[in-house]
């Protein structure tokens, strides 16, 4: 293909995308961009442990072909490639969720949409990036901001609000300066409504502020709850965040967030022992964040948090004191953080300790077996079924990252993985023949390559007995039972660990 080709076939596809032929995309991508299953490609053998437990953390699984790239380059290359994703071309990944209009519009400008779409496009916008993205490790950690600062987008308005905020709060600093990311959300039309923060004024002397923003700032978002705060704090605080707003649905430029000088109260504050002095206005906001955000439990906070998401349920205290003074000597830089945590013993000896999540789950299964999807509802309602819609926790804390509130969800796992395996998801499929083809593996018997391959690591013998038992035992057609084994190891105990 000569360049002029090249330029003419790049711009058709695009075109085509961008005006929805999502039949299209998954073709696109493979033929054009080189996004599908490769030809060949090597599944988990010895000495690959690292790599896997890598990718099962610090991405959302094996995508086939990514543990020779991790291989190849070696542990801290890829991750020091991750941690600056700008570097990565992720052009494949852009093409597939370009169609999504709403992802890129001002807040005001998404009254436009009926509340079902812009909800529809931000998840499926969601579920996409985390399955294709090159860009693993960001969107793991899109992923884990938007549970530290969450926002249920039933409540009010933060279901058109809240792909702006996923937007200019969570992808804008998840690998930026931490108080950034606070000041970002603090300001955030999503956050002033979900959190009642354009309610909080005081515009006589009798008017108490509302401290609904102030506690979860305090609790959630900085010190966390046993960070020495007390009640007295949380009111001062919720004094310093008067008069910060956004419009209303019958104002002209709808949420846009203003600061109303009458509703402040301006008077002399003390926040964890530091005065704030009177007069500071709308500066009151920047002094509360640097109070905040520079207090020792914050960064023992933020550290403990992502050591239980990237090491385990109850993190090393080695680990965790490793990640806060990482956070302290940089004054809160997340990518610097993050670095510590994944490039620390106590990460690399936590192998098989996390259980997945169900997005995690999905998004895994999705990624082995090289899947080719557009985010139907069809998939969606799985991720519903199993108790983690994206954007749907209805409190402020986020789904929790320990294992014990999804053992619960395994019948709805377990059916996810046959449905997966057999092509019964609309907008979802997977090649099985291609990809034994593309692993080598024997016609006359593919499920020890697809065990490899699915468990990334050699099975154990109680694997390969249950395997070889489902297949001697099943009635089934050769094609159908060989496809339902790969659904049993998607579900086996071994995939839902990583």
């Amino acid at each position: 293909m000569n360049r002029r080709d090249f330029i003419k076939a790049g711009s058709a596809a695009s075109a085509l995308l961008a005006t929805g032929c999502e039949k299209l995309r998954g073709k696109v991508g493979d033929w054009f961009l080189g996004a599908g299953v490769p030809d060949r490609f090597a599944v988990a053998a010895a000495g690959m442990d690292e790599h896997v437990h890598l990718l099962n953390r610090a991405a959302f699984g094996p995508w086939p072909g990514d543990l020779e790239r991790v291989a190849h380059v070696g542990a801290d290359k890829w991750i020091e490639e991750q941690l600056f994703p700008d570097s990565i071309d992720d052009l494949a990944c852009q093409i597939r969720t370009r169609g999504f209009e709403t992802l890129h519009l001002p807040p005001g400008e998404m009254y436009e949409y009926k509340k079902p779409v812009v909800e529809k496009e931000l998840t499926r916008f969601t579920l996409l990036r985390a399955v294709y993205s090159k860009r693993q490790l960001f969107e793991v950690l899109v992923e884990f901001w938007t549970d530290h600062f969450n926002i249920h987008i039933g409540k009010a308005d933060c279901a058109w609000l809240k792909s702006p905020d996923d937007r200019d709060t969570i992808r804008a600093h998840a690998l930026g300066r931490f108080r950034d990311m606070v000041k970002a959300s603090a300001l955030s039309p999503a956050m002033l409504v979900y959190l009642d923060g354009r309610e909080n004024r005081k515009a006589g002397p009798g008017e108490k502020p509302n401290e609904n923003y102030a506690r979860e700032l305090l609790e959630l978002h900085t010190l966390g709850v046993h960070g020495g705060y007390t009640q007295k704090d949380v009111m001062e605080v919720a004094r310093c965040l008067t008069g910060w707003t956004c419009r209303r649905e019958n104002q002209l430029m709808k949420a846009k967030v203003e600061f109303h000088r009458g509703q402040h109260d301006d008077g002399e504050k003390t926040v964890l022992g530091r005065r704030i002095a009177p007069g500071g206005m709308e500066n009151d906001l920047e002094q509360v964040l640097d109070i905040v955000c520079s207090h020792p439990s914050t960064a023992n906070y933020i550290a403990e948090k992502l050591c239980r998401r990237f090491i385990g349920d109850a993190p090393p205290a080695s680990a965790v004191a490793k990640a806060a003074k990482t956070f302290q000597d940089t004054s809160g830089s997340i990518r610097s953080t993050v670095k510590t945590v994944l490039t620390c013993e106590e990460f690399r000896a936590s192998k098989g300790q996390k259980l997945k999540r169900p997005f995690r789950f999905v998004v895994s299964a999705l990624r082995a077996l090289g899947a080719d999807t557009n985010a139907s509802p069809a998939l969606l309602r799985y991720l519903g079924a199993m108790g983690q819609a994206p954007f749907q926790h209805p409190t402020p804390d986020g789904y929790p990252d320990e294992a014990m509130p999804w053992l619960g969800t395994m019948l709805w796992r377990w059916n996810f993985a046959l449905a997966l395996v057999t092509n019964n998801i609309g907008g979802t499929s997977v090649d099985l023949p291609r990809l034994a083809k593309a692993m080598s593996a024997p016609e006359s018997d593919p499920a020890p390559m697809f065990l490899r391959l699915v468990l990334g690591r050699e099975p154990l013998p109680v694997e390969q007995e249950a395997v070889a038992s489902y297949l001697s035992a099943s009635p089934l057609e050769p094609h159908q039972k060989r496809a339902e084994a790969v659904g049993l190891m998607l579900a086996s105990p071994g995939f839902q660990r990583c």
